[in-house]
């Protein structure tokens, strides 16, 4: 019910424009959202930076309908990485293969995301597809691995809530990838996610150490360990120590505005600490269904908003 009404929220434009204009709305979405423009998200990532912090940046927008939306998104990304290497700012940028097109078929997506891997590559920026629901998960790493073959700065994102992601880190350990590990925020049916925390945690715990593993560091496989779970970055604290694990070989990510507090923590023990830092004018129809996808976020984020 929660999910459906929050669904139907995230398209009324009525309701849209009546909720935009509330104060306490427009504080909560700048808390987690960098800004509207590139301008607004470059200057938070230099405060990012100024603290120790690295960051990877999201133009927010996904599942776009034509060809013309998906080249405007690809222009957006562009833009986004131009700004990097003018400013100078030690950001990464993260993409959304659904706002390149791919619901178009994958010949116009992959032609966009390949122009925006050319420019990534022009300037020494990483680039990562970010994963979206399971309908996506399996094209999205058949491309992920056909890029691979012509441009090395491209990672992925992995989500631990899911049966196969144990196999497909395998396949990418042995590739020596550039990995995010999540829990992942999408509603999956309980045939392709575990339902119960204690078996995402646990999954997380285990590919945590698939990525850390003296074989895939041999490989050259580089995990971002992605939580805001204090249980999660302890149990990879305690592994990066007993496997003697490089600080600079692997690094935690967490999302802008979210344990602020734990972020700066890490940076000064050393970590490498990496914020996922979006902009845009989509930020209402990005938050609503990503409280949709998993109502329990809601609670996730009212708790962390009068957390520093």
């Amino acid at each position: 019910m929660l999910r459906s009404v929050l669904l139907w929220l995230s398209r009324n434009k009525t309701i849209r424009g009546l909720i935009t204009g509330l104060g306490l709305v427009q504080r909560a979405a700048h808390r987690f959202v960098a800004g509207e423009t590139v301008e607004e998200a470059i200057q938070a990532i230099r405060e990012l930076n100024a603290q120790g912090i690295t960051a990877t940046l999201d133009h927010l927008g996904e599942n776009v309908e034509t060809a013309e939306d998906a080249q405007r998104a690809t222009e957006d990304y562009q833009q986004a990485l131009d700004a990097i290497g003018a400013s100078g700012v030690q950001s990464h940028v993260s993409i959304k293969l659904t706002a390149l097109g791919f619901d178009l078929g994958e010949a116009v997506c992959r032609a966009n995301v390949e122009r925006l891997l050319v420019k990534a590559r022009e300037i020494g920026v990483l680039v990562t597809i970010d994963m979206e629901s399971t309908e996506y998960t399996e094209r999205t790493l058949a491309l992920f691995h056909d890029l691979r073959r012509t441009f090395k700065d491209v990672g992925i994102v992995i989500q631990s809530y899911l049966y196969r992601s144990e196999a497909d880190i395998v396949t990418l350990c042995q590739a020596g990838a550039h990995v995010r590990l999540c829990k992942g925020a999408y509603q999956e049916p309980p045939v392709h996610a575990f339902p119960k925390k204690a078996d995402v945690d646990a999954s997380y715990v285990r590919l945590m150490k698939m990525l850390l593993s003296p074989g895939a560091r041999a490989n050259q496989t580089f995990g971002a360990i992605a939580t805001h779970d204090i249980k999660m970055i302890e149990a990879t604290r305690q592994y990066a120590q007993q496997q003697l694990v490089p600080r600079d070989e692997f690094e935690f990510q967490m999302l802008h505005g979210i344990r602020r507090d734990l972020q700066k923590e890490l940076a000064a023990d050393g970590y490498g600490m990496r914020v996922y830092v979006p902009y845009g004018t989509e930020w209402y129809p990005y938050y609503m269904r990503r409280l949709a996808e998993r109502p329990a976020n809601i609670w996730f984020i009212v708790s962390n908003f009068f957390r520093h």
